[in-house]
């Protein structure tokens, strides 16, 4: 049973990871719908949320049906961040997360995000701190370290948990990877089996279908998975590699009437929590992956990824469910 706090999450829980403009309150709703275990919000600027800066304020909003949730916030400033502390308290969320894993440039260069991985003594003591200034649990997320002569993930952990953190979700890549190439899992595997820890150790990386979900629990012994790009657009991913566990099977998958339907709820809460303009906008990234697999999609992908008007995004999904009911997906 793996537990943040006193937050009990049941055998090999599945993390909805943060993504910038991905993790919203709507994607996180229908994630949870579909057996994510624990959603984490986009991350949360801290110097954003002390200036009340509309965008970062706005990623607090936190809803009854996603508990447990998780509140991330980056920064490198000792004052900000403990005063952002206690701005996201005010919102109740079950989880703080500090992000010291974000690979972005405009992040890394002010040392926030994977940017402290080069100063690991700040990085432990602004963790301590912000662990002290509240009564709920602090996870972090990070990554390997910031290159590959750098990787202390062991050591690192180690201290992190010694701080106070009560759980660690860690990347299988370092900074300098960003999101190529393959990610690394035996260090993460190598912070699970130092007998010092006694914190969960959840994994991060191409976590895309439900062997490899199998093979970090099984072979690489964590405590759970923390799924990010695998889930966009695809929120049945989940419940996907959950029916794989129990049976060994692959659940089939959701028929086109069920995406469409999806698709357009999403869309739906989207323009309700953010207007229609950026509710368009941002889900466009999703529309690849709930429609992936569908023989000659190219035009009506393109009107998804192009269209700005609400109404006629609707139209377009209308026109695909009578065009393409009865299409066998291509895997």
């Amino acid at each position: 049973m793996a537990k943040i706090g006193n937050i009990e999450l049941g055998d090999f829980p599945l993390l909805l990871a943060p993504m910038e403009d991905v993790s919203d309150p709507p994607f996180r709703a229908l994630c949870k719908e579909n057996g994510a275990d624990v959603v984490y919000t986009e991350f949360i600027s801290s110097e954003g949320l002390i200036r009340d800066a509309a965008k970062s304020v706005q990623k607090l909003d936190i809803y009854e049906k996603e508990r447990p949730v998780g509140i991330q916030i980056f920064g490198a400033e000792m004052d900000s961040m403990l005063e952002a502390i206690d701005i996201v308290e005010q919102s109740k969320p079950d989880i703080i997360d500090i992000n010291f894993g974000c690979p972005v440039k405009k992040v890394v260069c002010k040392n926030a995000g994977a940017g402290i991985l080069k100063d690991i003594p700040l990085m432990v003591k602004l963790t301590e701190a912000m662990v002290k200034r509240t009564n709920l649990p602090v996870t972090v997320k990070t990554r390997l370290g910031w290159d590959s002569d750098s990787i202390k993930i062991v050591e690192v952990a180690e201290q992190l948990q010694d701080v106070g953190i009560q759980g660690i979700s860690i990347h299988g890549r370092t900074r300098v990877q960003m999101y190529k190439g393959n990610a690394d899992w035996k260090p993460i595997a190598a912070v699970k089996n130092n007998p010092r820890m006694h914190i969960p150790v959840f994994g991060n990386g191409d976590v895309n279908c439900p062997e490899k979900a199998v093979e970090m629990r099984d072979e690489y012994g964590l405590d759970g998975a923390m799924i990010g790009r695998a889930s966009i657009g695809y929120p049945w991913f989940f419940n996907e590699v959950k029916h794989y566990f129990k049976t060994g099977e692959y659940l089939a998958p959701p028929s086109m009437e069920e995406r469409v339907r999806v698709a357009r709820r999403h869309l739906e809460m989207s323009i309700d929590w953010k207007g229609e303009k950026l509710g368009v906008l941002e889900m466009r990234r999703h529309y690849a992956n709930y429609f992936k697999g569908i023989p000659n999609f190219k035009p009506y992908r393109q009107q998804l990824v192009t269209t700005d008007d609400a109404a006629d995004i609707f139209a377009v999904l209308d026109e695909v469910i009578e065009k393409f009911t009865d299409v066998e997906f291509m895997v």
